[in-house]
């Protein structure tokens, strides 16, 4: 499949960075709306995306120890979660800001159960999943390689509530997910183990 160029990231919002802080709360519900694609690709820079070159390496959005960027984005779209994606899984592509398929056809009703059935996931038009190859980090780091990956995926998942805060759109962070059952409905390759959902969407007309 042909891979999906994304819209090129905004780095000049409305809202303030102190501002999103002030008012990001964790938010559960979501309207049908579809998610529009500058948000999908604002949301997965935000993530992993790439912010300036330094000494010839591209820098992510998220600081990772000894530039090791243990972590891939997938994202999981349900149907209509996005008028121009199908649903699926795409994973996302740093250094092109693109997706690419990674598995055709609906595994929403599979990944809201390997998530023990929560509405939160159930509801939501798409869901990021933060997954690492704690290896990169390990080989370097073989002490606290462990402990720099989860706090790596503490700082993606922070810049993707503060962004959905910034364009009123509604997004809560689920750690509670069988291992195994999400590692099984997303295909992860065995050197791949998830560790964060965030569901995200349109808020509902009635918040």
């Amino acid at each position: 499949m042909t891979p999906i160029e994304l819209p090129d990231p905004e780095t000049d919002g409305k809202t303030s960075v102190e501002r999103a802080i002030a008012t990001r709360a964790s938010r559960r519900s979501f309207a049908r709306t579809p998610l529009e694609l500058a948000d999908v690709a604002q949301l997965l820079w935000a993530a992993q995306g790439l912010s300036h070159v330094r000494d010839g390496v591209e820098m992510r959005t998220t600081p990772s120890a000894g530039a090791t960027y243990p972590l891939t984005a997938f994202l999981e779209v349900a149907p209509d979660g996005c008028a121009e994606l199908e649903a699926g899984l795409y994973r996302y592509d740093p250094p092109q800001h693109r997706l690419e398929a990674e598995l055709e056809g609906s595994i929403h009703d599979e990944v809201t159960h390997a998530a023990l059935g929560q509405d939160v996931i159930g509801d939501a038009p798409a869901t990021i999943v933060l997954a690492a190859d704690a290896d990169r980090t390990r080989r370097q780091y073989p002490d606290h390689g462990d402990r720099y990956v989860h706090m790596e995926a503490g700082h993606a998942a922070q810049n993707v509530h503060l962004v959905c805060e910034s364009r009123d759109l509604h997004s809560c962070p689920v750690g509670a997910f069988s291992d195994d059952d999400v590692a099984a409905v997303l295909d992860l390759p065995e050197r791949l183990e998830a560790l964060y959902l965030l569901p995200c969407g349109q808020p509902p007309a009635d918040r």
